[in-house]
């Protein structure tokens, strides 16, 4: 998961080294990008829930070939509706990104990522149905090879597209640069990741690629199972942008540190908005693995309650909360400690580190927090129970998280450490709320 969001920090690094006030411009465009894209993209790789968690069963059950009638039926409809979804990112592209990005110059550099970005919607929901399946039986390192090979194209071609090769007869492209690096990384992991499950053992156990294992009520089984999350994903990017949104509002209301003196001609930065965009960028890093102990989790969970051994699924689930405790209060730490030398390396702009450094360690405190919210919400996925996941997370985006931000950021002008203070409050809601419903144990009469 580390190494799958490594791709994303790449254009965050690459492109913080380009001329003021280009760096901050496309920064603060890259976030809305990605969200757009997460929002998309991210609710059709939700498939990955329900792939995920029949995989385990069936797999605990001794029954491979209908584990592999599982991905079957989950790739299938990852190309297929990401073929819909890519159709719809690009109608609605332009007024999204209207909405999100006040400043023209962001507002193009936004598109120029997006247009090519959009294209690898497909591939995002099919490496994830491939990854679901194969964490169910419990073959975690067959998307870490996909990641690696995914970052090692991603980074070359980055350099040689963001800042151009003329020997090479390569212009600088800049942000369009990444988004093609970007796209062309994805699929070369969604390959590599195919090519494991053409291999003799997955192909002659599991059988994932026979057309004969395609069945509407297995496709519609999983998709049920999996709609909440991507309804939730969906609900969580809405508020993630309408946060993006209110950091863009603080740099056309707040004077400070919008004019940067390193810029041409008294150019303006985007400062908050980049900002934003820096520390979301550091903090990926952790959500993501946090979402690797999660994904551990909800395989064993799933396997667990396949053999019929419920008791045994949640200790699974409070290990690795302990675990993840443990291992990201730690990271948590070094965010703290290191902010300022982290931001140094991630941007340029003394302005963006100024007005990152505060928020950075306040969400470098709620780590351990935000462990245990992640953590607990993919062992409830990994039981099945992703209804409750999709209801909570709506009540607190747009119960707590916006207003909060807002109130605190825009209101009380108490700016981006305001508006941080906001998601702290939500990642400690998210987690009390997660660790009560786990440890009620209803999750474990689910029957799929």
């Amino acid at each position: 998961m580390l190494a799958q969001s490594v791709v994303n920090e790449v254009d965050i690094v690459f492109l913080g080294r380009l001329p003021c006030p280009e760096s901050s411009n496309t920064q603060a465009a890259l976030l809305p990008s990605l969200v757009i894209l997460w929002a998309l993209g991210g609710s059709l790789s939700a498939i990955s829930v329900g792939t995920q968690a029949y995989t385990g069963r069936r797999f605990a059950e001794g029954k491979l070939g209908e584990a592999g009638a599982v991905l079957a039926n989950a790739l299938f409809f990852a190309l297929t509706a990401g073929l819909v979804m890519t159709v719809i990112g690009y109608a609605f592209m332009n007024p999204i990104v209207r909405l999100a990005a006040p400043s023209p110059a962001v507002r193009e550099a936004a598109h120029a990522y997006l247009k090519w970005r959009l294209l690898g919607i497909t591939s995002m929901a099919a490496t994830f149905a491939l990854k679901a399946f194969f964490d169910g039986i419990g073959k975690t390192y067959v998307h870490l090879v996909a990641s690696i090979a995914m970052n090692v194209l991603n980074v070359i071609l980055c350099t040689l597209l963001i800042f151009g090769h003329p020997s090479l007869g390569i212009p600088k492209m800049g942000i369009e640069g990444a988004g093609i690096a970007g796209v062309a990384s994805t699929y070369v992991g969604l390959l590599v990741m195919v090519g494991y499950a053409l291999r003799g053992e997955c192909r002659d156990s599991f059988g994932p690629f026979r057309r004969a294992k395609l069945s509407r009520k297995l496709t519609w089984d999983v998709v049920k199972l999996s709609l909440p999350s991507g309804a939730a994903t969906i609900v969580v990017m809405s508020g993630v942008m309408m946060f993006v949104t209110i950091a863009y509002r603080l740099d056309s209301i707040l004077p400070l540190g919008i004019v940067s003196p390193m810029c041409p001609g008294g150019s303006t930065e985007p400062v908050n908005g980049a900002a934003t965009t820096v520390i979301i960028g550091i903090l990926k890093l952790t959500f993501s693995g946090c979402l690797a102990f999660g994904t551990s989790t909800a395989t064993l969970v799933a396997q667990s309650l396949g053999e019929g051994k419920p008791d045994q699924a949640e200790m699974f689930g409070w290990t690795s909360v302990r675990l993840g405790v443990l291992f990201f209060g730690v990271v948590g730490l070094l965010e703290l400690v290191f902010a300022e030398a982290i931001l140094r390396f991630v941007t340029h702009s003394t302005l963006v580190q100024q007005n990152a450094l505060v928020p950075l360690r306040i969400m470098g405190v709620c780590t351990p927090v935000i462990a245990i919210g992640m953590i607990v919400v993919e062992a409830l996925f990994g039981a099945g129970n992703s209804r409750f996941v999709m209801i909570v997370q709506g009540i607190l985006h747009f119960g707590v998280l916006v207003p909060l931000a807002y109130v605190l950021g825009v209101t009380f002008q108490l700016g981006l450490p305001g508006i941080w203070i906001g998601a702290l409050v939500y990642a400690l809601a998210l987690a009390a709320l997660m660790s009560v419903k786990f440890k009620s144990g209803d999750w474990k009469s689910i029957q799929i």
